[in-house]
């Protein structure tokens, strides 16, 4: 007779591994799927991260991780799906893109777009109790950055554990070619506008990033070290949403524009994805 404690273990790893099987088969074929929350609980988090993390490891074997990235900051974000939480995914080299280089919506499912600054590390963050200091100290520099946001979830129909699962969401970034130091920078008062074909269409602020964009990164920093896998020395963090996000549906350019760190342009296209 099986235990009752390994048949329980069991179940759950079963759960866990046909959650990520789901969000895999989307990915690879490009067919959103069904929330996995019905697999693994709405409100299991560690149950969504081990989901994440098996996905994470798969891809690590294949492709360089370059960083992190911090999900639902804002409350404009998380009022959009009804998440009052924030969470984390991994980044990947081939995720990455410069302003204005031509980003291939054939790489996307439902991509939307949203104004971040990202954080360049140049020290390792391992400590579970990592203050603000912690983070200015750690950082080389920041940069504009547009993070393209995705999920394999059918509809955008999310909750805390489906995006979670789902690496936070993760499609691709791209990131602002002119570095600036933290030095005389007040991040919660950068102002931010994001324009579609020369349109405003999402307007906000460093304040709205958890107070602060650097608060952001404390959070991950701590969040990170506690689970096993500290922010690294070299690593791109994009500490989250100053505003709105918005939808992307056709090919065209979006223009982050952010008080003392510049612009940053992501250009879709219509050609297909590797």
């Amino acid at each position: 007779m099986v235990p009752r404690a390994t048949a329980i273990v069991d179940l759950v790893t079963s759960q866990i591994e046909e959650a990520a099987d789901r969000l895999r088969q989307a990915a690879l074929t490009g067919q959103p799927c069904a929330p996995v929350r019905d697999l693994i609980g709405e409100h299991d988090i560690d149950a969504a991260y081990a989901v994440q993390e098996l996905l994470t490891a798969e891809r690590a074997a294949k492709t360089r991780v370059v960083g992190r990235k911090i999900g639902l900051t804002s409350d404009s974000v998380r009022s959009q799906f009804g998440v009052y939480q924030p969470d984390f995914g991994t980044l990947f080299a081939d995720m990455g893109y410069a302003t204005g280089e031509p980003v291939p919506l054939g790489r996307l499912l439902q991509p939307r777009v949203e104004a971040e600054i990202a954080f360049v590390l140049k020290q390792d963050i391992d400590l579970p109790d990592a203050s603000v200091t912690d983070v200015i100290r750690a950082t080389d520099f920041v940069v504009a950055a547009i993070e393209i946001v995705d999920s394999r979830v059918d509809g955008w129909d999310i909750r805390i554990a489906d995006t979670v699962a789902d690496n936070a969401s993760s499609g691709l970034y791209t990131l602002g070619c002119t570095p600036f130091s933290l030095t005389g920078l007040d991040l919660a008062q950068v102002g931010m506008v994001v324009e579609h074909e020369g349109e405003p269409v999402s307007v906000g602020s460093g304040a709205a990033c958890m107070a602060n964009p650097i608060v952001a990164v404390a959070w991950l920093a701590r969040e990170v070290a506690r689970r096993g896998a500290p922010l690294r020395a070299g690593e791109v963090v994009l500490s989250g949403a100053l505003g709105p996000m918005v939808k992307v549906t056709a090919p065209g350019v979006f223009t982050a524009r952010l008080d003392g760190l510049g612009e940053v342009q992501a250009v879709f296209t219509d050609d297909g994805g590797a």
